[in-house]
């Protein structure tokens, strides 16, 4: 669970670089246009915490041995909110379909359900 962790965190901070210099670059044009360069901005920043939380967990599953569940929750909710936050977001600078800003608080819903889990599991783990 460890490696999944790890791979998913480092694979959502590889895209958030990509996707950065999409948008700095050959997307800004768009962005701007549809001035929304404040909510790609927020989606970017958003999809790198959460890689780094991803790692985060990694490391910690390690270091405490947290159960597998508590990671497998963790890292499959975290990973469907940065989806769906960022994703929304980046779509809705994009395409400027302001209908796409009402789905993102799913996203954010799931992030914090995923950071529950892992205070939660935290918590309740008995070896800690």
């Amino acid at each position: 669970m460890r490696k999944i962790a790890f791979i998913s965190g480092a694979t959502v901070c590889l895209l958030a670089v990509l996707f950065g210099a999409f948008g700095a670059h050959a997307l800004a044009d768009i962005i701007a246009e549809n001035n929304r360069q404040d909510v790609f901005a927020l989606a970017n920043r958003y999809q790198f915490y959460h890689g780094f939380g991803l790692l985060f967990v990694g490391i910690l599953a390690g270091q405490i041995e947290l159960s597998k569940s508590v990671v497998l929750i963790v890292v499959v909710t975290m990973l469907l909110g940065i989806l769906v936050f960022s994703g929304s977001l980046y779509i809705l600078a994009l395409t400027n379909v302001s209908w796409l800003g009402a789905i993102t608080p799913v996203g954010g819903f799931l992030l914090l359900v995923a950071w529950s889990v892992l205070i939660k599991g935290v918590l309740t783990d008995k070896r800690i």
